[in-house]
């Protein structure tokens, strides 16, 4: 089968001239194991950082997140049969979806939206995971529920931010306010349904009180969360909860303590690299969203289609996500 890997860490610089095709036997389903016809997939900004950290003398398919179609199915596999089309994110351990055949456990993967197509379903399986388990499991936001409560998402004009906008303000009576810095940004933070949008390039308590804003209740901070931390304090409400999915060199949690502020993280990818008892918990939520999707309760959040899978494009893919200006999702389709 053909796939596009990491080869080679950097000498000096970016690694990126690595990403290349290269060519390897087709695997085979055991066990829980799905065999997968990749069909789409989508570029997050987990596969720039194990592309740059890259350091093995194998090579290394990346990618976390695939629309497909079940072409085979291990001895223990009851959820699927072959020819079901699904979505996942894969396994940070396992060879990843930038590749013609794929395997993934049944019990982080689900039957894709019917009512839209490969593309647009590619762009979220990643993201949507790590909103939902972000916004119910580490904030403890309810369904139906905070009516009372303020949510500042930082960063919501990217992947994860573009769905959790919308799951808090379709699902819940939490007031959301996204951060964006530029107008296409911005206006696109607006149009997914947060109630009001401010510029993380200016100072975040200045630019809350601009929209009458005191306090905050809930922080999703998805990005340069250093950068923003000590404001993101002021602007945090006694008893608050500030939860971050970004990577801080260091993260000093003492100035918490006064407000009773409690710190939560969110990485998608515990379940499955545990393979924790809840594991399926993950093929549940991934049902629920796509059930959501097909009720014209939430929308894609692709943002640019960059063509066939192949290593030239994925490559600008990765360009792009480094810059931190990727509005939504970019998916490739096809090999």
């Amino acid at each position: 089968m053909k796939a596009i890997a990491i080869t080679q860490a950097a000498q000096a610089g970016t690694n990126l001239e690595f990403l290349a095709e290269i060519t390897l036997p087709t695997p085979v389903a055991t066990g829980h194991d799905l065999l997968v016809e990749v069909k789409a997939i989508s570029v997050n900004p987990v596969d720039t950082k194990v592309r740059a950290g890259f350091k093995a003398d194998q090579p290394r398919i990346l990618g976390w997140d695939a629309v497909g179609v079940v072409v085979a199915t291990g001895e223990k596999v009851s959820l699927f049969k072959p020819g079901d089309e699904i979505w996942y994110a894969g396994s940070l351990t396992r060879p990843g979806s930038n590749s013609e055949f794929q395997l993934v456990d049944e019990r982080i993967a689900a039957l894709k939206p019917k009512s839209i197509d490969n593309a647009s379903a590619a762009a979220m399986p990643l993201t949507a995971i790590t909103a939902w388990e972000m916004l119910f499991d580490r904030l403890g936001v309810k369904e139906q529920g905070n009516e009372n409560d303020v949510l500042l998402i930082v960063g919501a004009a990217g992947g994860v931010g573009s769905i959790l906008t919308q799951l808090a303000r379709k699902l819940t009576n939490i007031t959301v306010i996204g951060t964006a810095s530029r107008p296409q940004s911005q206006k696109w933070v607006s149009d997914l349904g947060a109630h009001h949008v401010i510029d993380h390039s200016k100072p975040l308590t200045e630019e809350l009180a601009r929209i009458g804003v005191k306090h905050v209740t809930h922080v999703a901070s998805l990005n340069q969360t250093d950068k923003h931390y000590a404001q993101l304090i002021e602007a945090l409400a006694p008893q608050g909860k500030l939860a971050l999915i970004d990577d801080p060199e260091t993260l000093d949690a003492r100035p918490l303590k006064v407000k009773s502020i409690s710190l939560h993280w969110e990485f998608m990818f515990t379940r499955s690299m545990f393979e924790t008892s809840d594991m399926i918990e993950q093929h549940r939520l991934l049902t629920r969203v796509a059930d959501l999707i097909d009720q014209k309760v939430l929308q894609t959040t692709l943002g640019e289609h960059f063509g066939t899978i192949n290593a030239a494009n994925l490559r600008r893919a990765h360009e792009l996500i480094e810059t931190n200006r990727a509005v939504g999702k970019i998916v490739l389709e096809g090999f």
